[in-house]
């Protein structure tokens, strides 16, 4: 499978463009019609979207280790979790060595799914859920961010490892890595940011709508929890590290909108009627 994902280069390039674009339609918009200003608001939105998208595909570039290393770690990993009583990857990949179609379509599944559900996802919310979209744009932010801020500790897959498991990609000839050799975005299986974006995409399209279909957004989640496992791309604990960020990051989000909605509030009050540690700060400036 060619690998079709755009270099931090052509991302950047192409996220400067769009922002050119939004400007220039905002500010030269005829007699300022909103049309205009939509497509300005969209084409900023896209911009962000591939600031960081380049952002993401440089720091897979980086390394604080060698590959040695990251083999070492990728053994730990494999090694305690049999400690723990984690259920066995090779088991589960077993179950589907067999059936050839279904090996390639979770090949595919792994390579194409995880960002081109991300997108679709904020391209409804930026349609119809305008305020989710702001929020899910942020967590996004916090959430890749701290992901790759561990993957800078390099870990390997355990398609890389001798742990009993198939490269089943390269099998089929599908890898998007097939003509390159091992670099350090190889080696950067922990956390798994193709489980935080199908946790994150759940989440945001859960609390956007009260719709009975919302709930068809886990099928995405757990058919990526299950596909990035059995491609040998990820382990267990990848997974669970990288919803354990998306946690924090929520968290984060949470509290720090509440805390901007605190200040609001006060600062909306009547003087005589707010506190008085406030009451002495402003007596004191």
């Amino acid at each position: 499978m060619p690998n079709v994902a755009l270099t931090w280069q052509a991302a950047a390039l192409l996220g400067a463009a769009c922002f050119a674009v939004a400007t220039l339609a905002e500010r030269f918009a005829p007699e300022r019609r909103a049309f205009f200003f939509k497509i300005a608001s969209f084409g900023r939105e896209v911009g962000i979207i591939l600031g960081l998208y380049a952002l993401w595909q440089l720091a897979g570039s980086f390394s604080l280790g060698q590959t040695d290393e990251a083999v070492k770690r990728g053994q730990w990993v494999w090694d305690h979790e049999r400690a723990w009583h984690f259920p066995s990857e090779v088991a589960l990949q077993k179950q589907i060595l067999g059936h050839p179609f279904l090996v390639q379509a979770c090949n595919i599944y792994y390579a194409t799914m995880h960002f081109g559900m991300l997108l679709a996802v904020l391209l409804w919310l930026f349609i119809r859920h305008r305020d989710a979209y702001r929020r899910t744009r942020t967590l996004i932010v916090l959430t890749t961010s701290a992901c790759l801020l561990v993957a800078l500790v390099p870990v390997s897959p355990p398609r890389l490892i001798r742990v009993g498991m198939v490269d089943t990609a390269a099998a089929y000839g599908q890898s998007v890595y097939a003509n390159a050799q091992l670099g350090a975005d190889q080696y950067s299986a922990m956390p798994s940011v193709h489980v935080a974006w199908a946790f994150l995409v759940a989440v945001a399209v859960i609390g956007a709508t009260c719709s009975k279909w919302r709930w068809l957004i886990l099928v995405h989640t757990a058919i990526t929890v299950y596909v990035v496992v059995v491609t040998a791309n990820h382990f267990w604990l990848d997974g669970v590290v990288a919803v354990a960020l998306l946690g924090i990051s929520l968290a984060i989000q949470v509290v720090s909108r509440r805390l901007v909605r605190h200040r609001g509030q006060l600062a909306r009050r009547p003087i005589d009627e707010r506190p008085d540690a406030e009451l002495e700060s402003v007596d004191a400036n």
